[in-house]
């Protein structure tokens, strides 16, 4: 029979922070060996004393599903003899110090909808992909061949039907792309997909980021979209999140009641601007997590490139007074680039940077971090400070539309009106500017 148990080279390539298919091992997973199906579970969790799976199954009381402690590194694993497809699961930890936590599995493939937390088994459920032709010309072709026109977009803001009553991301791919291929969009760039809590954080502050969001269906559901716009010649870029994690009870903050994913020092864990934990980048199994999370969206979700996003947080501590590298991020930076690359190397990899970091856009071997685009900002808040200043005085102001030129070949560049610069009352391009709606188009 087939070993189900995690081999000893993907356990030690776990804790070198180089195992880049990570979610083949842990999580959840229904196999089928000759007769037999067994449905295992394997969970990092160093700093517990007792693992258990709860759930659906078992009236959510874990005393015969203990899972086994395989190594010191603190990797646990059970399998139960029979298929788990559909059921409900998460996991009870009783940390060193006797605490009593219950979390969702780090590598749920899908969840319920919030506001409920729990994962949810699932047996791998075949997908009829059509977008080999595209696949084949993103190979073929390299990125800087063509023009990028790139969409931003929430799926659950885009269109809404009522009150938190979305569309599908099926129901997306049949009204959302058309749209994309009538004004001539080269990409499509969603931002984020992964699990998070609360429908007004847009998907920033995720909890988990092996499964996309449950909010507009089904995983089988957001393949459909992707695949609808590879079809239509449209490429997709996720929005993603390395930086930093939702601090909800049933996520990944304290997971097995230590620091574990995140930053032991307080000064270096709270993101305060936002309310999250930044992500220990320093630790070689969080590298593993979130390199094998990349590679994961693209070989499962045929997914064309990220935008990365806030990456001065990752380049830079965040509360020592001072700009001072975080030499930890960006070794991942570089490690997650190089990584990518080598599983899709026309993969497009964007950094939302708002510092002078040099060499953002050259490659590692060359010292650089390794995307190969990143977003202008100074030239879209100088473009949105020329668009707000009145007709008038718009002579006097011309060096903020020519400043970029000085720099603009210093990296790859992508001129971006982000989200950002819309949210919290900040208003529209158009309602930036001066005048009535006459003069406003009129002017432009």
């Amino acid at each position: 029979m087939k070993n189900i148990y995690p081999s000893n080279f993907d356990i030690h390539l776990f804790h070198e922070g180089k195992l880049y298919e990570a979610y083949r091992t842990f999580g959840a997973h229904i196999h089928e060996i000759n007769e037999y199906i067994i449905t295992t579970f394997c969970v990092w969790a160093p700093n517990a004393k007792e693992v258990k799976v709860i759930g659906s199954f078992n009236d959510w009381d874990g005393q015969s599903y203990e899972m086994e402690r395989l190594n010191d590194g603190g990797i646990w694993f059970l399998s139960v003899p029979r298929s788990l497809d559909g059921e409900m699961y998460k996991y009870e930890i009783v940390s060193l110090s006797g605490e009593r936590l219950v979390k969702t599995d780090p590598f749920a493939t899908y969840t319920e909808r919030r506001p409920n937390t729990s994962g949810i088994i699932r047996r791998e459920r075949p997908f009829l992909w059509n977008d080999d032709e595209w696949l084949h010309s993103c190979q073929m072709q390299k990125v800087y061949d063509k023009p990028l026109f790139i969409y931003e977009v929430h799926f659950g803001t885009w269109k809404i039907k009522g009150k938190e009553v979305f569309y599908t991301y099926k129901e997306l791919g049949d009204t959302l792309v058309p749209y994309l291929v009538k004004h001539g969009f080269t990409h499509v760039e969603l931002m984020p997909l992964t699990e998070h809590p609360f429908d007004r954080s847009w998907g920033y502050q995720g909890t988990g980021y092996y499964a996309p969001t449950s909010r507009y269906g089904t995983p089988e559901e957001l393949k459909y979209f992707v695949n609808q716009c590879h079809v239509q010649n449209i490429g997709v870029i996720l929005d993603w999140v390395p930086g930093h994690f939702c601090k909800d009870a049933h996520g990944l903050s304290r997971f097995d009641g230590s620091f574990l994913y995140e930053y032991e020092t307080e000064g270096d864990r709270e993101n305060y601007t936002w309310g999250t934990a930044n992500f220990n980048l320093h630790r070689n199994e969080v590298k593993s997590f979130l390199i094998s999370n990349a590679r994961y969206w693209i070989e499962e979700f045929h997914l064309d490139g990220f935008r990365i996003d806030a990456v001065a947080n990752i380049l830079y501590w965040p509360n020592r007074g001072e700009l001072v590298a975080n030499n930890g991020g960006i070794e991942f930076l570089r490690e997650l680039n190089k990584a990518v690359f080598e599983y899709k190397p026309n993969a497009l990899m964007m950094a939302e940077d708002s510092t002078d970091w040099p060499l953002v856009t050259a490659p590692t071997h060359y010292g650089g971090l390794g995307f190969n685009y990143k977003w202008n900002m100074g030239w879209m808040n100088d473009f949105l400070k020329y668009m707000e200043t009145p007709y008038e005085e718009r002579k006097n102001v011309h060096h903020l539309l020519t400043f970029s030129l000085l720099y603009a070949f210093s990296e790859n560049y992508v001129l971006p009106l982000s989200h950002d610069e819309v949210v919290h009352g900040k208003k529209s391009l158009l309602d930036k500017m001066p005048g009535d709606y006459w003069q406003k188009v009129c002017s432009t």
